[in-house]
């Protein structure tokens, strides 16, 4: 069955779709949470008679913080989804193609706005 209109741009979401993307997002969630978890655990005896270098202790924070940018961005997804207003881009309020949410289901503008977000930066 296909959702996408022909000739345009619009994108609508069928009710499995929806279903589909929150399980995606829910699943998401609970790894980046659990990841969380398994950084902020206390090091274990080896770890600490291995010292750390600097660019592993580097590499922990940065890992850390994409885990937490990811996290804050699935659940803001899921709360998008809550209120009936997920899948519109934040820029231009167009629909954000299906394709790119079934790849990356927390995303926040259709493909064309991110492309300029990311040449802005």
């Amino acid at each position: 069955m296909n959702h996408q209109t022909i000739g345009s741009s619009a994108t609508h979401l069928s009710p499995e779709d929806l279903a589909a993307l929150r399980e995606s997002l829910h699943e998401q969630r609970l790894f980046r949470q659990e990841q969380l978890r398994q950084i902020a655990a206390p090091p274990r005896a080896e770890d600490l008679l291995r010292r750390r270098s600097a660019a592993q202790a580097e590499v922990h924070v940065k890992v850390a913080a994409s885990a937490r940018m990811v996290l804050a961005d699935v659940e803001a997804a899921l709360r998008r989804m809550a209120e009936g207003r997920y899948g519109s881009c934040h820029l231009c309020h167009r629909p954000v193609e299906r394709e790119r949410l079934m790849i990356v289901p927390q995303a926040r503008y259709c493909a064309r706005c991110q492309q300029v977000r990311e040449a802005g930066r």
